[in-house]
């Protein structure tokens, strides 16, 4: 899975390296818990691993929204739709960039 990330740099030598300690042993005991009966009560939540930390993400929802009375067509998308709702894009940011951290 590390094989498409750029190496070209020392910098990103190091990070593949780091990420390439990440096995899928470390996101077990989570997969196992939540396929247990002690996480009934568990539903809708994005879960992550990363090591030996264990991430709570946020829930997507609307945040915007914008309606055409006849219904869209590609074009009105690209000239209405669009246009309207990108105030509201978010930035796209990788994990990288997120977590300023090494992997504990």
């Amino acid at each position: 899975m590390t094989s498409s990330i750029p190496t070209d740099t020392p910098e990103k030598a190091a990070l593949v390296a780091k990420l390439q300690r990440v096995t899928p042993d470390k996101n077990a005991p989570l997969a196992v818990y939540l396929g247990s009966d002690q996480a009934s009560n568990i539903s809708g939540q994005i879960f992550g691993t990363l090591m030996n930390e264990i991430y709570l993400w946020g829930q997507s929802r609307i945040i915007r929204s914008v309606h055409h009375a006849d219904g869209w067509t590609p074009e009105l998308v690209a000239e209405v739709a669009i246009p309207a709702l990108e105030s509201s894009f978010l930035p796209m940011a990788s994990s990288i960039k997120l977590l300023s951290w090494d992997p504990l």
